[in-house]
């Protein structure tokens, strides 16, 4: 199955490895409703699959990964260092177990997952990254929620620069500055909760004028926005004609004033934790 409209695109990083653009994000889902999730969408074209210790289902996902058909190597495979796994040791431990948990000897990106300044980790952890990329584990290493501040903390003191930050990003929430920050240290930016998990955002009369316009829905209007704007995107959803609606955007391309419109509508509303003040280490 590869539905009209969903010839993937891809993006190259700092480090020339080359990344799907658009991803499925697992996140909450289970390993069983993973191993569901992740095979449709590899059915359906994916190529990009995100997930994270602290989601506890990257067995499922290797799972999935492992039994589609397609060479592990077509696949760029993200996951992420939790925070109480943060620390050189603990980090090293983290990465082989969720290696291990994947069932694979090497992941495309490997992310530390939040910077949890009242830690004071992640300049180490980060440096274990290196070392993870130098052994060949990780074909690119990066970071999720760090701000301009703890980006350039950690630029200044380790020596390669994150391929990706993934950050929280939406219409609601668009990023502007934090997207320039990224742009101007050779940094791609990543965008989780893309859709600002459903709800409002889809019932915006801005979005449902644009669709029409398009013959699209609400959410294949944002994710085009997304794309145009040179995010990296990773829409999460287990239904599968969902799975395949969010991959059907690269069939249309949004005005100059629709990706505007579209910016317009930032209120501000940040759905996750704020990076600078998260403290949980579960």
């Amino acid at each position: 199955m590869n539905p009209e409209g969903s010839h993937m695109r891809c993006l190259t990083l700092n480090n020339g490895v080359s990344i799907p653009q658009i991803g499925l994000g697992v996140w909450p889902l289970t390993d069983e409703q993973a191993y569901t999730a992740v095979s449709h969408a590899l059915i359906t074209g994916y190529r990009h699959i995100d997930t994270a210790r602290i989601y506890n289902n990257e067995a499922g996902v290797g799972r999935a990964v492992r039994d589609a058909g397609v060479r592990r190597q077509d696949i760029f495979l993200t996951t992420k260092l939790w925070n109480a796994d943060q620390g050189h040791e603990a980090a090293l431990r983290a990465f082989d177990s969720s290696l291990q948990r994947l069932g694979t000897d090497y992941v495309d990106l490997y992310l530390i997952h939040w910077p949890v300044p009242e830690q004071d980790l992640y300049i180490e952890s980060y440096k274990t990254l290196e070392r993870i990329h130098a052994d060949g584990g990780a074909r690119a290493i990066g970071v999720s929620n760090f701000t301009a501040a703890t980006l350039d903390r950690l630029l200044a003191k380790t020596d390669i620069v994150p391929a990706l930050n993934q950050i929280e990003l939406h219409p609601y929430f668009p990023q502007d500055r934090m997207r320039e920050v990224c742009t101007e240290r050779a940094i791609t930016t990543g965008a989780w909760s893309p859709l600002a998990q459903g709800g409002a955002l889809l019932t915006e009369q801005t979005l449902a004028r644009i669709a029409e316009t398009h013959g699209k829905t609400p959410a294949q209007v944002v994710i085009r926005w997304h794309l145009q704007l040179g995010n990296v995107v990773i829409p999460r959803s287990i239904t599968p004609t969902r799975i395949e609606e969010n991959f059907r955007v690269f069939d249309f391309d949004l005005s100059p004033e629709e990706l505007s419109d579209i910016t317009a509508l930032d209120n501000g509303g940040r759905i996750g934790p704020d990076p600078d003040t998260v403290s949980y280490q579960g």
